[in-house]
């Protein structure tokens, strides 16, 4: 029995390889359910055969903004970075020098989005959102602006047209990273007049201001484990209904305390929603048990076999 969701996690990265069905399962062994979240065509498709293979296992296929242009390298997301000269940059796959199969770093290629390689992924009846879509001014130039914008609205449309929630990204530049602005306020314009389906905010690192207006339009705000080591974000986790709250991981990245320093896993979502309970001082168990709905509810988890 599922009891914990994590909302957004992404074991279907390089950082698994060595051992990502005794992730899965140690997940599952907790009653954790997971939503793996696809950032580019081949990390989706990986999150949709995950997602066929076991039961307790979703998937979100879309195209991360940072992927819409040439970016710097991950090695959690993607592995190893290297590039050789008999395999096209467009394919994203190479051996390394010692015959080991990998793929590109993200220095290599920038992702156009492909509408029918997308549409016919999002059939799968495990697939559950459609993203992470959205806007990244972290480490965008304004040349790089306009092509996220096209990309958020092309899966916006298949989001509508599948008729399944969005999973938003949004990553206000460093000047604005805790002020709410530029990237949030474009993404809601966007979403305002694109959008026919709802969906959540990803790892939601806004104000309660800008909280309020994804709030009114029916968005959830999903935390990590970056709430059980910082207060900047309180104010929203107590301000927040509780019904309009998801708890993720944003494995590999952010683990909660008290793991700090390993790598992080589906199962560690538990502490998010602990966090969650003690910062808006209510008890554990109503508080996970109002959060699993709340996943239900979004992403129609009980409509799937």
């Amino acid at each position: 029995m599922i009891k914990y969701f994590d909302a957004h996690t992404h074991t279907n990265f390089a950082a698994y390889n060595e051992d990502r069905e005794e992730v899965i399962l140690r997940a599952k062994d907790a009653g954790v359910g997971m939503n793996v979240v696809g950032t580019q065509l081949d990390t989706s498709k990986d999150a949709v055969a995950l997602a066929e293979k076991y039961k307790h296992v979703y998937a979100t296929i879309g195209l991360h903004p940072v992927h819409t242009t040439k970016s710097y390298h991950d090695e959690k997301e993607l592995g190893p970075s290297f590039a050789p000269p008999s395999h096209k940059a467009s394919e994203g796959h190479g051996k390394d020098s010692k015959g080991k199969e990998g793929k590109e770093g993200f220095t290599s290629r920038g992702e156009v989005f492909n509408v029918a390689a997308y549409e016919a992924l999002g059939k799968s009846p495990r697939v559950i959102a459609v993203g992470e879509c959205g806007l990244d001014y972290y480490r965008s130039d304004e040349s790089t602006k306009e092509i996220q914008k096209n990309a958020f609205i092309q899966q916006i449309e298949l989001a509508n047209k599948l008729g399944k929630p969005l999973m938003l990204h949004i990553r206000p530049s460093v000047a604005n990273a805790m002020a709410g602005k530029n990237a949030y306020e474009d993404a809601l314009e966007i979403i305002k007049a694109h959008a026919k389906v709802k969906g959540d905010v990803h790892f939601f690192a806004g104000d309660w201001g800008i909280a309020k207006k994804f709030l009114d339009i029916g968005f959830t705000l999903s935390f990590t484990g970056v709430i059980t080591f910082t207060h900047d974000y309180d104010e929203v986790v107590k301000n927040a209904p509780l019904d309009m709250l998801l708890s993720e991981t944003d494995a590999p990245y952010v683990t909660p305390v008290p793991f700090r320093g390993k790598r992080n896993e589906p199962l560690h979502v538990q502490e998010v929603v602990r966090a969650i309970a003690n910062i808006r001082g209510e008890d554990f168990e109503k508080a996970s048990i109002q959060i699993m709905a709340n996943s239900r509810r979004v992403f129609g988890l009980d409509k799937i076999v």
